[in-house]
């Protein structure tokens, strides 16, 4: 029988654990929220309901957050035809060509790669907008701020104003009023970091919200800000959110400079977003012999306990010309590229990216929140791997998606089966 969405569950039975256990999951209602009231070993026999929904053959993992998009941007490569290229030639290029895109072109790109990520598995998406350079600099804002109305029911939404050097902060307090919910900005492209870093932060404790900046996306330089944005926001009360986002130069600090720079990083709070397909992108252009990965110091930032997270950045735009929105891409990215273990991978786009975004406890454990994405498969590297499409996605205790595929080969023990 097929059920109308969303379609409240109460206990998911079958289900596969990353860690091989095969579970049922009991989810009831606390504090107006879905959360998880029991998980215990799967039983062969169970009641068919109408809220018991069969898992077996599928591994079911947290809900994956996004912790750094673009809807902004998203799904615009084929509308701006841009060249392929380093950082600097995407930023032009979307300097260039943005001016031409409507409030309705961000509104209809935005939805179509929101409801990608959806679909996908994710239930809570950060996204940047930009401050645009020309004369209705706040549309991108407006856009999203009108999907995250319209989709409010399905996923969660906070906007990051996206603010160039040229946007005085009259236009960023104009854009926090417009719909977003935090300060952004990349100081690394000023021309004075230092000064950049400090007109973001001041706007952001004028107004008592959070930042997330895009951090010393390069590989090679001094003028890397990361020091001086966890020394600023260490006196900052707990409640208010730090994002440092790409931090390429720190992959490429040498051992002892690292060293020194982590404890400052710890001690900040600060939570550091890897973004390995779009830095994998964009980094390294001017080195075609022993190109270099472009990604953040993974393992030495995991290693001293400073929250991390990753994301899918850039969703075929002028910065990234392909991509899935899908987060088991950016797992599978984080283990070939980063070199980390494919439950580490994962936990960095899930459990770690709903930390960094200061989100609830969500997952497969008693008390947390009912935000669970089903994947069709045998194991947590098998779903990595092949990433299926066959995916179950549930929010706040219901199924707000369900996807499934349909493969015919000529092959006769194939075609017996179907």
């Amino acid at each position: 029988m097929e059920h109308p969405l969303p379609h409240r569950v109460s206990r998911l039975r079958g289900a596969t654990l990353p860690d091989g256990a095969v579970v049922d999951i009991d989810i009831g209602r606390h504090g107006g929220h879905a959360v998880v009231t029991a998980v215990r070993p799967s039983s062969p026999l169970g009641e068919h309901a109408d809220q018991v929904i069969d898992l077996r053959g599928f591994v079911v993992l947290t809900a994956p957050a996004e912790p750094h998009a673009h809807l902004d941007k998203a799904l615009s490569w084929d509308v701006l035809n841009p060249p392929f290229g380093d950082l600097d030639a995407a930023i032009e290029s979307w300097r260039g060509g943005s001016a031409a895109l409507t409030e309705e072109s961000f509104h209809q790109r935005a939805t179509a790669a929101a409801l990608a990520l959806l679909r996908n598995g994710t239930t809570a998406i950060r996204t940047h907008a930009d401050i645009l350079a020309d004369p209705d600099p706040l549309r991108g804002i407006r856009a999203i701020d009108r999907v995250r109305r319209e989709l409010a029911g399905l996923l969660d939404i906070e906007i990051v104003a996206l603010t160039p050097p040229s946007a005085d902060a009259a236009l960023l307090h104009a854009a926090l009023d417009a719909g977003a919910d935090l300060v952004g900005g990349a100081p690394h492209i000023a021309p004075d970091p230092s000064a950049e870093l400090a007109r973001l932060l001041a706007v952001a404790e004028t107004r008592g919200v959070g930042a997330d900046l895009h951090v010393d996306e390069f590989l090679d330089g001094a003028h890397h800000t990361i020091a001086r944005f966890a020394e600023r926001v260490q006196a900052w009360p707990s409640t208010l959110t730090r994002t440092a986002g790409h931090c390429c130069r720190l992959g490429t600090m040498d051992h002892a400079e690292l060293a020194e720079l982590l404890p400052t990083v710890t001690r900040s709070g600060l939570g550091i977003v890897s973004l390995p397909i779009t830095n994998l992108y964009l980094q390294g252009w001017d080195r075609p012999v022993a190109t270099p990965r472009g990604l953040t110091a993974l393992a030495a930032l995991l290693a001293a306990a400073v929250p991390v997270a990753a994301g899918a950045d850039n969703v075929r735009d002028p910065f990234n010309p392909v991509g899935r929105s899908d987060a088991l891409e950016t797992a599978s990215l984080l283990i070939t590229a980063g070199h980390l273990p494919p439950a580490q991978a994962v936990h960095l786009v899930t459990d770690g990216a709903r930390d960094v975004l200061g989100l609830p406890m969500a997952g497969v454990r008693v008390g947390a929140r009912a935000e669970l994405l089903a994947v069709r498969g045998t194991g947590l590297l098998d779903i990595v791997a092949n990433a299926p499409a066959d995916r179950i996605v549930i929010r706040d205790g219901a199924i707000v998606s369900i996807s499934r595929t349909d493969y015919r080969t000529a092959y006769s023990a194939e075609l017996e089966v179907l």
